[in-house]
């Protein structure tokens, strides 16, 4: 009896242990996603104005050499939010971890050859992360009202992150891919939706913070 006792109790164990993480994730993701109601937007007649746009980085290319279609459709996103008058500056954060890879710079090159005027751009090269490019937005950049842009998974986690660290953010929603193309990151956006509660629960913070630098 009490060898049978302590089997049920290590097989209670093992399916808590089991299915924890999936709780936890999938109630990470409903709360991201619940709180970001009506904070993201597709069309720019809807959008509220903001002096900047946060243009959260990603790779130009992909490994093959090929265009990334999420770097393509948040520059088409940002041209059209800045043409309509929706944002006055671009703040642009991504990766610069090392001399070959450079998000910022291949975003504002791209953004030019759009003909968005040089001094409306503004670079951040520590956006290593999400959660870098957010807080550093308000801490370096001094925003405390933003407009986020990327893809709708991604400006739903973005807006979370800011609304933790005093910022008001919405969200202006750039094309999504197809989820063949974007399957490991869909995938990937699961985990790191997650890892933002043990971000808040640890006060995480950026990994640079620095000088100020004012945007106008």
């Amino acid at each position: 009896m009490i060898t049978l006792l302590k089997k049920r109790k290590v097989q209670y164990l093992l399916i808590i242990i089991i299915l924890s993480p999936i709780l936890f994730i999938g109630a990470s993701n409903y709360f991201i996603e619940k709180n970001s109601i009506n904070k993201t937007y597709f069309n720019t007649s809807q959008i509220p104005q903001n002096k900047v746009g946060l243009v959260l980085g990603t790779s130009k290319k992909l490994q093959n050499g090929n265009i990334n279609l999420y770097f393509k459709y948040r520059i088409e996103a940002t041209v059209a939010l800045y043409k309509e008058e929706k944002i006055e500056f671009i703040l642009v954060s991504g990766d610069n971890s090392s001399k070959n890879y450079d998000e910022p710079s291949d975003f504002k090159e791209e953004l030019i050859k759009f003909g968005i005027p040089e001094d409306k751009i503004f670079l951040d090269y520590a956006g290593f992360r999400t959660l870098d490019s957010v807080i550093r937005a308000k801490e370096i950049f001094g925003q405390n009202n933003i407009t986020i842009i990327s893809q709708q998974f991604h400006n739903e986690r973005a807006i979370y992150i800011a609304e933790h660290n005093g910022i008001n953010a919405v969200g202006f929603n750039a094309k999504n891919v197809s989820y063949a193309y974007g399957i490991r990151v869909q995938l990937r956006e699961y985990l790191a939706r997650s890892k933002v509660f043990l971000d808040i629960l640890f006060h995480v913070k950026p990994k640079f913070l620095g000088d100020k630098v004012k945007i106008s």
